[in-house]
């Protein structure tokens, strides 16, 4: 099976097995960097096969875009304190949590302007983003370079049962005989407003086919990366989604979950583009957007992630955005609705996250209008088996949580 991804280059998968891995001079990564090897291995993050030069990370911080043109909005960089003793021209061996992860051939060491990248990709250099936070903590210089995945990840429950390479993913949409296949994107336990707006982005994609032939079908991807403090516990975001099919609400024929190993930057409308790539190298041909994608905070307009497609053209992704509004439910109506599509905006009843989430800690079902009964008791039931008693993130899940094991 050949896999064409984007840029138009097919993915490799990155795999290479070494005998002389102890011989060679080691690096610990962090697991940022482990997540985005593993990434870059199986062709997530496709066409790179390694961490970007200088010449690369200025282009696509300046013009979003790699040096041959193929569209990139991110820089995947590889942060490296110069205490290691490396040079460029050295094949180095990279071990995460004590063990042999991956080997790197260093083409260039350099020093970037972290004020700068933080400014462009991110439109502020407050320390209060997210993003801007991690970039401007970066060490000093950077490693570019090809990288070889030498040891498969192992992952823990229930990790292993949703892990999915691009090839995998690609296989099980062919013998599912689906034709189109709309990803969502989510970091979050799914309200009834999230079910709506992936059965809109359904029947959006679903264009020109028979509907009693259903050939399209919802990727579900769920971003597990860096967590902060208040956050859903990533295996209640897992099974919970899980629950929606498991129990009916959205049916298997059209339904498939995954996950993709990337800690957000919060970047708005670049990384909106950079999840758009991400999904089309799964084999994806729609991307839903909806209101705030990837932003945080006041950093970005609600719609900026839909306006940045205003100036991408369509040769340069293999996928389509859909573009949802923001959804709430009318009492009027008796539906889920938006204010595009219904008249009574000033009746409407919002799918506040904040709310829903002091229900949840106060330990209060939700009705069956806000969230799924099963899903809330699947929720609970990971709290207690997973996240230590809460379905939030606490500083103790972050201390203990593991996710790859070797």
């Amino acid at each position: 099976m050949n896999l064409i991804g984007h840029g138009k280059v097919e993915i490799v998968e990155r795999i290479r097995r070494i005998s002389d891995f102890e011989e060679l001079q080691k690096i610990e990564v962090k697991r940022q960097l482990a997540h985005e090897i593993v990434s870059i291995a199986y062709g997530f993050l496709s066409p790179l096969k390694g961490f970007m030069n200088y010449e690369e990370v200025d282009s696509v911080v300046e013009n979003m875009r790699l040096p041959n043109d193929v569209l990139w909005p991110i820089p995947i960089m590889f942060d490296y304190s110069q205490n290691e003793i490396v040079k460029e021209g050295d094949t180095i061996g990279i071990t995460y949590l004590g063990k042999p992860l991956a080997v790197m051939e260093v083409k260039e060491i350099f020093k970037y302007d972290k004020v700068k990248l933080a400014e462009k990709v991110y439109k502020t250099r407050d320390i209060k983003h997210p993003g801007v936070k991690r970039t401007l903590s970066y060490a000093d210089a950077f490693l570019a370079g090809d990288v070889w995945l030498i040891r498969e990840p192992q992952f823990t429950s229930p990790y292993s049962e949703f892990w999915l390479t691009p090839r995998m993913h690609r296989v099980i949409f062919e013998k599912k005989g689906w034709k189109k296949i709309v990803a969502f994107q989510t970091r979050n336990v799914p309200h009834t407003g999230h079910e709506y707006l992936m059965k809109f982005a359904w029947f959006a994609a679903n264009e020109n086919q028979k509907v009693h032939e259903p050939r399209t079908g919802i990727l579900v991807n769920v971003v597990i990366g860096e967590k902060r403090i208040g956050d859903y516990i990533d295996e209640a975001i897992l099974l919970t989604h899980e629950a929606l099919s498991k129990y009916g609400y959205i049916s298997k024929k059209v339904h498939l979950l995954s996950f993709t190993l990337w800690d957000m930057r919060y970047a708005g409308p670049r990384e909106a583009l950079l999840h758009a790539i991400i999904r089309s190298n799964l084999g994806c041909t729609h991307h839903v957007f909806g209101r705030d994608h990837a932003g945080v905070g006041n950093y970005y307009s609600p719609y900026e992630a839909h306006q940045i497609f205003d100036n991408i053209n369509e040769d340069d992704l293999l996928i389509k955005p859909i573009f949802l509004r923001e959804n709430y439910y009318c009492p009027i109506c008796g539906s889920i609705e938006n204010e595009i599509l219904c008249d009574h905006k000033d009746e409407k009843q919002e799918f506040s996250g904040s709310l829903i989430r002091s229900i949840i800690l106060d330990e209060v079902k939700p009705t069956k209008m806000v969230m799924r009964p099963e899903v809330y008791e699947v929720l609970m039931k990971a709290a207690k088996q997973y996240g230590f008693g809460s379905p939030f993130v606490t500083e103790e899940y972050l201390e203990k949580r593991q996710r790859i094991v070797g």
